[in-house]
This record gives structure tokens, C-alpha cells and sequence, in this order.
């Protein structure tokens, strides 16, 4: 689908008229906050099928797809050994409530390739996980206050719904209504790589904070890095104060390294969260750590938590073979080599218009801003263009390239992805670029 004259409406009539008749029966038309495409405008693109690297909406249009799914498509769309593997589990049926021989299998895929998760429990999404890793943390200290920083979304529970990233943040909510204030009270909010601001913290807070949970690196606002040393300093005072050190690796874990962030940066949390590529486009979350930490949880210690769907077949089936295909020689070579391609001939585009572009990768996750200078926490993030992003958004998604409907988010290859679809994307940048470039307001931004 190329770029031209013709209004989205003309290109995509069908997902005008889903929408139009949605709206009536979902809030917003939508069952997620940043399908509604509320920051970029427009109508959102409902889709039909995918495969490999590619969506196709309801009118037939062909899109490259650089949200995987939000990233647990990391082997591509319908990968013909995961739907094998779900089309197996499936024929054995679809939930028993029992335990399986899958659901130890997944767990010892996860643990040899994060040794920090010593013992672990499935569940069915990320904001279980992050919920559930809080609760045992809580229980696991005795104590109540919890340290999250700005922009990092942990799903929807109440405590976490404070100055959160992802679609709040796309929506401009700081918290959320419905949320008691004497929950929200219990949660603590920090800039993210701000090292004396955490100091501060713990030392007013001394021995108060049972958990810090952190995205290691931040892709609900965007893609945000951590400092040089600045985990060594949180891992340090988590230590001092008796404090549970959470990484929230569900966007991270097995998506910028088998290994998670964690094996990249040499620190070993006491607590992971994972989802997504565990379950390779299927529900599933998890949450682990230490031995002595989840030793807490129901039925083994009196923290409870439970799932009917927890470690549901088909999921863990499609979550084994997707780490299967990700632990052959080579995958994450691969990802990176297409990733760092596509990043830096973004970044060379921009500047050959005179655009102000940041760009940055890991693995197969990136993150760009339309902004001067490098982005170190979300109040950087917001100082960004978002102009420019809503007018990138646009030109891109008119020329069949679907990137995430929000500035505050980050992006996805797969395996799928070839070197032509990386030249075919580059190509649409660059004719999206001319026409910003054009526009009034480009050099606006930090």
C-alpha cells in the first residue's frame, strides 16, 4: 500500500464501519486504551489475519508490522511449529484445571535461561504477574510501600495505576479514578535515572518499601535506558534496606536476550515478571525469584493466589516451542544485526531532513522520540514532538507500515522480518520524513 492522495477513510472503509459500530459496544470502541489510536488520531485499523511479519486489516490492506503483537510474536505471525504445537494442545483439549507436564517443562526453559528465577508460578497476563510478585513481596517484608517510577506501566492493578506509562500515559491520566486514595498512598513514584532522587527516597522511606518494580529498560514510554550504574546503585540500596528488587522483564524477557535485561546488565533481581514471548502470542504471564521469596505463595506458604487458567495447555504449548525456535543458533544475532539496520537508517533519514530524531535498540525491541536530545526518563519523553509523531504515524500507516498508535511506545521485529521489508520501511521513512520536514512546527521539541 502506497502513500497518496486518498483519505484513510477511502483506504480502510471496513475498519471505519467496525469502528463506527464498536464504539456502541465497547468503551472507546475498544478493548484496550491504545488500540483507539486516541494520541494519533484517526480511525483505528481493525485486522483479519497475520502472518510472518505482516498484518492484513479487514480491507485487505498489507501492513509490516512492528508490534508483533506488543512483542510475543517474536518468530513471526502463524509460525507453521508454534500453530503445530497449539493445534496438538488444542486437539487434547483446551483447559483441564489440573497441572500438565508442559507447564514444568515451560518453567525449566525459563529458569535455565534466568538463573535469578530459582522457583516460579504461571498465570494468564503481565498485570497478574506484577500484582501477584507485589503481593508476595509485601507479604515476604511486612511491610506495605512499593517504589515504581514514571512512565513504567505494570499493568492495570489499583497501586500501579500511579503516574503509569503504556496507555494512561498515552491518554494523559496520571492515575486513574476508582483507584482509593488509600491504596494509591502506599505507592511511591521516582524519575527514572535519577540517582539522588532514589537516595532520597530510601532514606526517607528506611525500611518502609517491601518492593521496587522497574521496567528494566522502559518501552511504556517509549524506549528508555538505564544509566551506566544506575541499577548498580538501586540493586545496592534494595540490599541496604531489605528491599525486593523486581525486574519487570515482560516486555524485556527473552526479547532483547534469552536471558532477559538482566543477563545484560549483571544484576540478578530477587523477583522477574515475564509474559508476552513466554507465551508466544498466547495469555500467559509469570512471576518468580528466589527460593525462599516464592516460598510464600499458596499452597506451600499463606500468600494465596490463584488462576482456573493458570498454565492453560495451549498457551504453555505455543510459550515451549516460540523459546524452542528462540534457542536456536543464531536468533538473537538475527534479531539484533535487523533491528540496529532498521534503527540506524531511521536515524540517518531523519537527519538528512534536519529532523531532531533520537533512536536506540536492544535486541529486538527499539524506540525512537522526535527529540534533540537523548531521552533519559518519561518528563524527557513528554518534551518530545509529538506532533511529529502523530504525522509519522500516519504517513507510515498510509504506506502499509504499522508502528505503535502512541509516542509512548516502544517497537518490535521478529524473525519474519527480512532484509526487504527492512528496505521497504526505511523507504516509507524517508517519504514520511520529506513530508514532516515540510511541516511547521518540525524543529519543535527538546
Amino acid at each position: 500500500m502506497s502513500h497518496d492522495s486518498r483519505s484513510p477513510n477511502n483506504l480502510r472503509p471496513r475498519s471505519k464501519a467496525l469502528f463506527e459500530e464498536a464504539v456502541g459496544l465497547m468503551p472507546g470502541g475498544v478493548n484496550s486504551p491504545v488500540r483507539a489510536f486516541a494520541s494519533v488520531g484517526g480511525t483505528p485499523v481493525f485486522m483479519k489475519r497475520a502472518n510472518g511479519a505482516y498484518l492484513w486489516d479487514e480491507d485487505g490492506n498489507r501492513y509490516i508490522d512492528y508490534i508483533t503483537s506488543w512483542g510475543p510474536a517474536i518468530v513471526g505471525h502463524a509460525h507453521p511449529e508454534v500453530l503445530a504445537a497449539i493445534n496438538e494442545a488444542a486437539a487434547g483439549g483446551l483447559s483441564f484445571g489440573t497441572p500438565t507436564a508442559g507447564e514444568s517443562i515451560l518453567a525449566h526453559k525459563i529458569i535455565k535461561a534466568m538463573p535469578a528465577i530459582e522457583m516460579l508460578r504461571l498465570v494468564s497476563s503481565g498485570t497478574e504477574a506484577c500484582m501477584s510478585a507485589l503481593r508476595v513481596a509485601r507479604a515476604f517484608t511486612g511491610r506495605t510501600k512499593i517504589l515504581k517510577f514514571e512512565g513504567c506501566y505494570h499493568g492495570h492493578a489499583d497501586m500501579l495505576l500511579v503516574k503509569a506509562g503504556s496507555g494512561a500515559a498515552t491518554l494523559g491520566l496520571s492515575g486513574s479514578p476508582g483507584v482509593p486514595e488509600s491504596t494509591a498512598q502506599h505507592t511511591l513514584t521516582a524519575h527514572f535515572n535519577d540517582v539522588d532522587q532514589l537516595r532520597e527516597i530510601f532514606s526517607a522511606n528506611r525500611r518502609d518499601i517491601a518492593a521496587v518494580i522497574v521496567e528494566p529498560i522502559i518501552g511504556n514510554a517509549g524506549f528508555i535506558r538505564p544509566l551506566p550504574g544506575y541499577y548498580d546503585v538501586l540493586k545496592g540500596l534494595c540490599e541496604e534496606h531489605g528491599t525486593v528488587l523486581i525486574f519487570d522483564e515482560v516486555m524485556t524477557g527473552f526479547r532483547v536476550a534469552h536471558g532477559g535485561y538482566q543477563s545484560l546488565c549483571g544484576i540478578k533481581p530477587d523477583m522477574t515478571v515475564l509474559g508476552k514471548v513466554i507465551g508466544g502470542g498466547m495469555p500467559v504471564g509469570a512471576y518468580g525469584g528466589r527460593r525462599d521469596i516464592m516460598s510464600m505463595v499458596a499452597p506451600s506458604g499463606p500468600v494465596y493466589q490463584a488462576g482456573t487458567l493458570s498454565g492453560n495447555p495451549v498457551a504453555v504449548a505455543s510459550g515451549i516451542k516460540t523459546l524452542e525456535i528462540l534457542s536456536r543458533p543464531g536468533a538473537y544475532d538475527t534479531l539484533a544485526a535487523r533491528s540496529e539496520r532498521l534503527v540506524s537508517g531511521l536515524k540517518s533519514a531523519a537527519e538528512g531532513f534536519g529532523i531532531p530524531f533520537t533512536v536506540d535498540f536492544e535486541g529486538g525491541m527499539f524506540g525512537f522520540f522526535f527529540a534533540k536530545d537523548s531521552v533519559r526518563n518519561f518528563e524527557d519523553a513528554k518534551r518530545a514532538n509529538l506532533d511529529n509523531f502523530k504525522k509519522f504515524f500516519q504517513l507510515m500507516l498510509d504506506d502499509g507500515i504499522y508502528l505503535a498508535p502512541s509516542a509512548f511506545e516502544a517497537g518490535f521485529l521478529s524473525l519474519a522480518h527480512s532484509e526487504s521489508d527492512i528496505d521497504a520501511t526505511l523507504d516509507a521513512a524517508r517519504r514520511a520524513f520529506r513530508v514532516i520536514a515540510e511541516s511547521p512546527n518540525t524543529q519543535a521539541g527538546r
